[in-house]
């Protein structure tokens, strides 16, 4: 099997409990985004809106510009710049131009985007947290019989 470089990996005997903590890793995942998708459906927000309004919040003075956002994002610039646009159409983000450079705007968010967030933020605390039982057995597992204790 060639790894991500395109080399041959040699084949790795693990020991079952290793799968079983990965499988558990991703158990814990998949219902957290499954009830992520539906809180945020509810909500009429979209995955990459959530994480763009983090992102926006966590940034300095809550006001990025959309290169930055792109960045974060994994975006290119005009994938950024649409989705800044469906926010902004939304009511959820505003564009404010730079008073440092005349050719950038930043990026922050309204009011709504304010509370909507906020919203979202505790209700996805709170499932992440009824994830944590699970997530943390088998990252724990993993850590045990993957022999990387720190």
């Amino acid at each position: 099997m060639a790894d991500r470089k395109g080399h041959d990996a040699p084949p790795v005997e693990l020991a079952q409990g290793i799968y079983e903590g990965l499988a558990g890793v991703r158990l814990a995942m998949r219902r957290f985004l499954a009830f992520s998708e539906a809180t945020l459906a509810d909500a009429q927000v979209t995955s990459q809106q959530y994480q763009a309004m983090l992102v926006i919040k966590t940034s300095a003075q809550g006001r990025i510009m959309v290169r930055e956002l792109a960045e974060q994002m994994l975006l290119q610039h005009h994938g950024a710049v649409q989705l800044v646009d469906r926010l902004s159409a939304a009511g959820l983000v505003e564009r404010i131009p730079s008073v440092e450079d005349k050719r950038s705007v930043l990026v922050a968010l309204t009011s709504v985007g304010e509370r909507v967030l906020e919203t979202l933020a505790g209700i996805h605390l709170r499932g992440m947290l009824k994830h944590e039982p699970l997530l943390a057995e088998s990252l724990s597992q993993l850590r045990r019989l993957g022999n990387l204790d720190p």
